[in-house]
């Protein structure tokens, strides 16, 4: 038999390589959808809005209201990926208390096991599973949106008004609020024209003043009022979590007028190392409990309730034993803290978003 010459060989080695290089690279999986980040990989993958910034950031997403109740999740995302997913706000009462009780862990595993909001729905809590991914892909939105140097995403805490709960979500960057948005607002009825007519409105102020010094719109003067509440204390985490000269700007400008007004919230915190942990709320017979806390330099420096138990004898009790509960937290460092007496279940849950927000500092 007549033997190969070796060039021709050669040849045919190369033709068949490139081929299997070809082959491979055809076979190369699409990219990960919109919104995602990549689980398991070294680098950051796309938002819907962009890129994945590098370092550490703890993300809340919008209360999202279902037909069972809110439902809104807080991720931390580290190095591009979720390194975290928790609900901080789910459905309770009868029968949705112990389905989310289910539902929940199982989507906090998917979130961080897919990296994106492409889960699947747990079967039986549809609507849950539901709320869950919007909220988690409205978390992984931020997480696109603030990779400028030196942006932040506040989200202030949930005021409840006589017509509804609002919670104001702002974008701080260079020392300047360039957006703010309302994430839980009144609806229903007569509700839903007054805030598609007013947060807008509240939204365009807030931009332009730099502050929580805006005027309330005419007719929503109690969605005003819960704007402006909230507004003020996302404000308050800008000056806890930063260094000094952490005043926010007023509408771009340099003018040392149009920072925050709340001297307690511009001017504590300034030490390195300050974060400002937001609690899970915790859901008690008498009303959600939530808990938001300053640790400077591994101590809390100060603590509050963001939610509370309100309404006939609980508004009373709230208001007797959260204060203490506030002054035990940062005088144990801990959530190892005493029940108040006369206010168990606030005391149970006051201490469980307590640790959760410890459990946040590492």
């Amino acid at each position: 038999m007549k033997k190969s010459h070796p060039i021709r060989r050669t040849l045919l080695a190369t033709a068949a390589t490139v081929s299997g290089i070809v082959l491979l690279l055809s076979l190369k999986p699409a990219s990960d959808p919109a919104g995602s980040v990549q689980a398991g990989a070294a680098g950051g993958a796309p938002s819907a809005q962009g890129g994945v910034a590098a370092g550490a950031q703890t993300l809340t997403g919008t209360a999202v209201q279902t037909d069972y109740g809110p439902v809104q999740v807080r991720i931390s995302v580290n190095g591009g990926k979720i390194t975290g997913a928790e609900a901080v706000q789910q459905p309770s009462g009868g029968r949705s208390t112990q389905i989310s009780a289910d539902a929940i862990p199982k989507l906090n595993q998917a979130a961080v096991a897919a990296g994106s909001a492409e889960i699947d729905a747990v079967s039986g809590a549809t609507y849950t599973s539901a709320g869950y991914k919007e909220s988690l892909q409205s978390a992984l939105d931020q997480a696109g949106n603030a990779q400028d140097s030196g942006a932040q995403v506040l989200t202030g805490t949930t005021v409840q008004t006589d017509y509804g709960p609002v919670q104001v979500r702002i974008t701080v960057s260079g020392g300047k609020i360039t957006n703010a948005e309302a994430i839980q607002a009144p609806s229903g009825g007569r509700s839903t024209q007054i805030t598609g007519d007013s947060v807008p409105k509240l939204n365009q102020a807030a931009v332009a003043a730099g502050s929580a010094e805006i005027d309330a719109v005419s007719g929503a003067t109690y969605t005003s009022a819960g704007y402006k509440e909230s507004l003020q204390s996302a404000l308050d985490q800008a000056g806890n979590a930063q260094g000094s000269g952490s005043e926010v700007e007023a509408g771009g400008s340099q003018d040392a007028g149009g920072g925050a007004e709340d001297g307690e919230g511009s001017e504590a915190g300034q030490a390195t190392g300050t974060q400002v942990l937001t609690g899970s709320t915790i859901q008690t017979d008498y009303g959600p409990v939530q808990v938001r806390v300053t640790v400077t330099d591994g101590k809390i420096t100060n603590a509050e309730a963001l939610q509370q138990p309100s309404g006939g004898r609980s508004t009373q009790i709230s208001s007797t034993a959260i204060p203490e509960l506030n002054q035990n937290a940062v005088s144990a460092g801990s959530a190892d803290i005493d029940a108040v007496s006369g206010a168990t279940y606030t005391s149970g849950g006051y201490k469980q978003s307590l640790q959760s927000a410890l459990d946040q500092a590492g």
